[in-house]
């Protein structure tokens, strides 16, 4: 009798990412026509730039790549979370405070889930971003609706025993057989389809009035997937399509403009979150239909990760482009954004990395047998994680109004290390992710030629130093 299948963290991650596409698939249409707009916009830029194009990921991890986005309420829940994602080799990479990020009121604090490992990231790089309520603002909230929400949240149960007991033996063994496999893969996703239980209008509309992220994370008694995010390799071909095939799409892609040199950070666009039916429960005890918009079809393009050096110019780029850009047209923003990139980034990968300003692996790649001697190469690292202005314009461009907040008041302390505190467990940093990639791959080549590690350079050749 042959022994049951089992299924390793990543073959999870895997077939979690399908059942989520699968089951948003069904209950947002639109998303359908995100992924198959994707998938010609993909192709076509294969069939146009060639091997160029897998300079960032094979298309086969381009064309399986998502990453999702969730939104919870308490520590409790966040912690249970990392649990869920824990079981599918994920990891909370990075801190992001969306309470300054934007102009309207987005009361939330955000990590997000993913693989840390490059052959991990390769099998599938699947993320979630996690964004997690912060009701003792005072921005936002007064102390008799922090009351309120808090009693609310902690009435609530967003993820059952029996699927946490499964996560936290899968984290344990590394694994799950096949049959538990299943059982846990049902009831992830089961935890973040939308609920059809009737909402308190009254509490909704009240939180509605503060933001509308607070009502969607505060003013239900279920959680589920915000947003699903294929990737594509020419983001502004993919947003006439969508355009062109009568999709509402939001005003501007967010993130870095398109320019002539190389595509660094995430830039992302969505479509507009549809109009969805909903039950409500009135004061009165009715039950009514009404609808609500929460969920949308996000898309991305990725580009090179860059160093703290690189982020530090990125941000200071985008301070000069709000402040010259204020009140122009998108068309005109564009302009402005390539002018300023221009002067803060070079135009060519190699003066990038040359500069400290991005990061790359090194390679030796064999003799090609085309006449071409064995060679270092180097190799852009994908930016795996995410931009809080970006993901807070992005729920920003969604809402039905700004919301309501108070300057004036104390915002609530949070940081990386209440974050790592409240999910119980180490909370990663990017840079030095990266950076550990980096180090990883110019020992092991340096180790192959038998070179100084700090001389190696793509001029490198097997043999001796250039």
């Amino acid at each position: 009798m042959s022994q049951e299948k089992f299924l390793e963290p990543w073959q999870l991650r895997a077939a979690f990412a399908r059942s989520l596409s699968d089951m948003y698939g069904k209950e947002v249409p639109a998303y359908t026509t995100l992924l198959e707009v994707s998938h010609e916009v993909n192709a076509d830029f294969v069939a146009t730039h060639g091997a160029d194009a897998e300079r960032l990921g094979s298309i086969d991890r381009v064309t399986a790549e998502r990453h999702g986005a969730i939104r919870v309420g308490t520590p409790t829940e966040i912690s249970q979370v990392a649990r869920i994602f824990g079981a599918m080799g994920m990891h909370p990479v990075g801190f992001y405070d969306l309470r300054d990020a934007s102009s309207s009121s987005v009361p939330v604090i955000s990590t997000a889930f993913r693989p840390i490992e490059r052959d991990e990231l390769a099998r599938n790089p699947f993320r979630v971003f996690t964004s997690m309520l912060v009701p003792g603002d005072r921005r936002f909230f007064t102390r008799d609706q922090e009351r309120r929400l808090d009693e609310f949240l902690a009435a609530r149960r967003l993820f059952g025993p029996q699927l946490l007991r499964l996560a936290d033996r899968a984290e344990a063994e590394g694994g799950l057989p096949a049959a538990d496999a299943a059982e846990f893969l049902r009831l992830a996703t089961e935890a973040f389809e939308l609920s059809r239980e009737p909402v308190d209008q009254a509490w909704y509309r009240e939180l509605e009035g503060v933001s509308a992220v607070a009502a969607d994370i505060g003013g239900v008694a279920s959680t589920h997937i915000n947003h699903l995010t294929p990737r594509v390799l020419d983001i502004d071909d993919l947003y006439a399509r969508m355009t062109a095939r009568g999709i509402t799409m939001i005003p501007a892609i967010q993130g870095p403009p398109r320019w002539e040199g190389p595509d660094v950070l995430l830039r992302q666009t969505s479509f507009r979150a549809l109009a969805e039916p909903r039950t409500f429960r009135t004061p009165d005890g009715q039950v009514i239909e009404d609808s609500l918009r929460v969920r949308f079809g996000e898309v991305e393009a990725r580009g090179i990760a860059l160093t703290r050096e690189g982020r530090a110019a990125y941000d200071a780029a985008v301070a000069e482009l709000d402040e010259r850009a204020a009140g122009a047209g998108e068309a005109e923003r564009q302009a402005i954004g390539r002018e300023i990139w221009h002067r803060t980034f070079p135009v060519s990968e190699t003066a990038l990395a040359d500069r400290g300003l991005g990061y790359f692996t090194y390679e030796l790649l064999p003799d090609d047998g085309g006449g071409r001697a064995p060679h270092v190469v180097r190799a852009p690292v994908v930016y795996e994680d995410f931009l809080p202005r970006s993901a807070a314009g992005i729920f920003q461009s969604n809402l039905t109004d700004e919301g309501a907040k108070d300057a004036g008041q104390t915002g609530a302390e949070r940081d990386d290390d209440w974050m790592a505190g409240a999910l119980g467990r180490d909370l990663h940093d990017p840079f030095e992710l990266y950076a550990r990639q980096v180090e990883r791959s110019r020992q092991a080549t340096a180790a192959t030629l038998g070179v100084d590690p700090e001389t190696l350079t793509p001029a490198t050749i097997p043999g001796g130093q250039s």
